[in-house]
């Protein structure tokens, strides 16, 4: 590991305890800054709603920490959108943010479009999917945007227990992202969660930076940032445990594969021959191919948006 970033792991790396609420009050009252939490969501009526709840309860009725919770269903055919409004939440349907560019399937397509929408100075992206959730995912990650000024994206951190083991979850990450990230990024090898979904940033550095539309956005937007404004405007917090709804083993090759592009990209700028992944699945008649396109398109920095730079301007 880097000296820099064993460095970094010393002064950058943070507990959700390291910072109680009253002194994120203090500082969020200092500085003005207003707080959204923004949930991309497809199909989660299960999980959504006491996500939504539970923020809203800790931290804008109990606290008045966050200002507004945004979520940006992107084509639910479940009752996403009804629990999520009923427990408190804003609800914005992704194809209804800039109509003017058709949508496209994929998690970065809708965190990009959410930037439209939610308002605060500070944007906190939680995933939909969460169980047993703790307003410690968003107090934590959010806490060091308002008391470091030179912080300017904070990712968490957590343990991902899968089938009752600890720590078994995040295969993703410690079979393609990790990799790639150490041979390529070195300086980014300190983050212990570089894909996860729960993270924060000041709207200045999102509205800059592109939007790998679909899985890749995390590592895409953790690698432009670290470019953008250096590792230490980049940080994480132990926010404890995150329970999820897992993948089968074909979507995260799918997820893999898009992550993978998206490294590359960064990498060469160039030009894959055969952007798609082929997997296999048994049917009546032996295994069967099926192939995927892998996610090739990102959307420009917000600040290149007519309507984002009308937005600001009224």
């Amino acid at each position: 590991m880097l000296n820099e970033v064993e460095r970094w792991l010393t002064s950058r790396s943070w507990s959700v305890t390291d910072r109680p609420l009253h002194q994120l009050l203090a500082a969020k009252q200092r500085t003005g800054q207003s707080v959204s939490v923004v949930l991309p969501a497809l199909n989660e009526e299960e999980t959504v709603g006491d996500i939504v709840a539970v923020i809203r309860h800790d931290l804008m009725q109990q606290v008045p920490l966050v200002d507004e919770i945004v979520v940006v269903d992107s084509g639910s055919t479940d009752r996403t959108s009804q629990v999520a409004a009923a427990a408190g939440a804003i609800v914005v349907h992704r194809d209804e943010i800039l109509p003017r560019l058709p949508a496209v399937p994929g998690k970065g397509e809708v965190l990009w479009r959410s930037l439209l929408v939610a308002r605060g100075d500070i944007v906190c992206f939680i995933d939909a999917d969460l169980k047993e959730f703790s307003s410690d995912f968003v107090s934590g990650i959010v806490g060091p945007l308002l008391t470091e000024p030179g912080v300017d994206l904070v990712k968490a951190m957590y343990d991902r227990p899968l089938g009752g083991a600890a720590g078994q979850g995040g295969r993703v990450t410690e079979l393609m992202a990790r990799p790639l990230l150490n041979m390529h990024w070195p300086q980014l090898a300190g983050f212990v969660q570089p894909l996860g979904g729960e993270y924060a940033a000041r709207r200045s550095l999102l509205e800059q930076l592109p939007f790998p539309v679909g899985y890749g956005v995390e590592l895409g937007m953790l690698v432009d940032a670290l470019h953008l404004v250096g590792l230490d405007a980049l940080a994480q917090v132990d926010v404890g445990v995150r329970k999820h709804r897992h993948q089968d083993g074909q979507a995260l090759g799918r997820m893999s594969a898009a992550i993978y592009r998206t490294a590359q990209l960064r990498l060469a700028r160039g030009h894959l021959i055969r952007p798609s992944l082929t997997q296999f699945e048994r049917g009546p008649d032996g295994f069967e191919p099926r192939t995927y396109s892998v996610d090739t398109e990102e959307r420009p920095p917000m600040v290149e948006i007519v309507e984002y730079a009308s937005r600001k301007v009224a």
